[in-house]
């Protein structure tokens, strides 16, 4: 797919120790070392975030491999702890769907005989690690607190999916090494090359929010949690139309609740004679206890992968957002939502330096270009634009899936002048 022409007049300059960042990275070597190679790469302000990434790295050279996922359409594995517990999520950026060590052979072959239906024109190809990353920033940004961590990491194990070429470099490295005197052995990088992709912390106790929705519709929530569950959904949209996610349907964001519950823990004899072994007065008129729990409800945003597009979908298919059609979509949006997000959105100097904290990410894959970058960032102004105009309107998510798309240029964001996007998919939901 032919990448869209360069914007005119745009001579912004690409560190090039960035762009080639992937080219220069190290093999991972087998050798201990106070600080490795991996450790210096995977180093974060986060240091959580960071200790999970070494653990995993830790648990890898102990045999403990990542997990490959046998959904999606592209190469996911699930990280896991020394312990062997699942903490995260990893996507290497060279097992994407167009990526040229994707392991499923479906898509492989979906791609080359059926190329009309497989992919999305509106998006850059092989940044779908960078979209999960930039997603996160923008929820951190916006303090939605939806998406669990995500940060571009550095990982090499045999699960993952190399090539012919990289595994026999590696058997002869590691041949050579051995036949190599001791005091240069050392010097000697062996091991599989490491990959570059996204690292998403993994969430527990949470289930695909399809199989709750169903269940809301018989087993109604509480008003209370219906009322803070509507906080959430409305979370979940301005995330999606914000980065313009292609890909969200109702099975890939997840939902954790627990019911309201209460239990008696003993009668009012049993308090008594507790009160009585423990040294306390008992009272002469004692009740039964209960504990009483209210439930709790939360959703993770996660596959956020398809997103960040350089131009509004137009070709064929539309990729609504599947949340539209749900009940929360028909109410306003409420109070507490707009006063928390307008300020932020409605004020020029938070969205550009938003969009900076996006182009630190971008920037990192050797394939970045200042001009395509831009054309996905006037999408995101647009996408922000129609947003400020939902809320003071007091429209529902529904409301403003209908508005007409547009994008609005870094020379126009200070006057807020839109461009108006009037080409729809031959195939359209709306």
């Amino acid at each position: 797919m032919a990448a869209p022409p360069p914007l005119d007049g745009e001579q912004a300059v690409v560190d090039e120790a960035v762009v080639r960042r992937k080219e220069r990275l190290p093999l991972l070597s087998k050798q201990n070392s106070v600080i490795s190679e991996v450790s210096i790469l995977n180093e974060f302000a986060d240091e959580a975030y960071t200790a999970i990434v070494r653990n995993v790295d830790k648990a890898i050279e102990k045999g403990v491999l990542p997990e490959r996922i046998v959904q999606g359409s592209s190469g996911s594995y699930f990280a896991k702890d020394v312990n062997g517990q699942t903490v995260g999520v990893f996507k290497p950026r060279d097992e994407e769907p167009y990526g040229a060590a994707n392991p499923k052979w479906t898509k492989w072959l979906q791609k080359h005989c059926c190329p009309c239906t497989f992919g999305r024109g509106c998006l850059v190809p092989n940044l779908g690690y960078l979209s999960e990353a930039g997603a996160s920033i923008v929820d951190e940004k916006l303090d939605l607190g939806i998406v669990p961590t995500t940060k571009v990491v550095y990982l090499a194990s045999d699960s993952f999916h190399y090539s012919r070429f990289d595994r026999a470099t590696m058997n002869a490295r590691q041949i050579a090494s051995e036949r190599l005197p001791r005091r240069i052995r050392h010097h000697v990088k062996t091991g599989l090359p490491l990959k570059e992709g996204s690292f998403q912390l993994f969430v527990k106790g949470y289930r695909d929010a399809e199989n709750w929705l169903r269940q809301f519709d018989s087993d109604p929530l509480l008003p209370s949690l219906a009322d803070e569950f509507q906080l959430l959904f409305e979370k979940l949209v301005i995330l999606d139309y914000i980065i313009r996610n292609t890909d969200r349907g109702n099975d890939n964001w997840l939902i954790r609740y627990e019911k309201a519950r209460s239990q008696t823990i003993g009668n009012a004899d049993d308090v008594q004679d507790a009160k009585a072994d423990s040294g306390e007065a008992a009272e002469e008129e004692a009740t039964d206890f209960c504990m009483v729990s209210h439930g709790s409800i939360s959703i993770a945003a996660i596959d956020n992968g398809l997103a960040f597009p350089f131009k509004h979908p137009d070709s064929w298919r539309a990729f609504p957002y599947h949340w539209a059609w749900l009940p929360q979509a028909k109410k306003p949006f409420s109070k507490i939502t707009i006063d928390r997000i307008l300020p932020k959105i409605s004020t020029h100097s938070f969205v550009e330096g938003l969009v900076e904290e996006l182009q630190s990410i971008f920037k990192m894959d050797s394939s970045y270009t200042p001009a395509l970058f831009q054309q996905q960032m006037s999408v995101m102004r647009g996408q922000i634009l129609n947003l400020e105009k939902a809320f003071r309107d007091r429209m529902s998510p529904w409301q403003l899936v209908h508005l007409a798309s547009c994008t609005v240029d870094r020379e126009s964001a200070l006057t807020g002048e839109a461009k108006m996007h009037l080409r729809t998919p031959v195939f359209s939901c709306w």
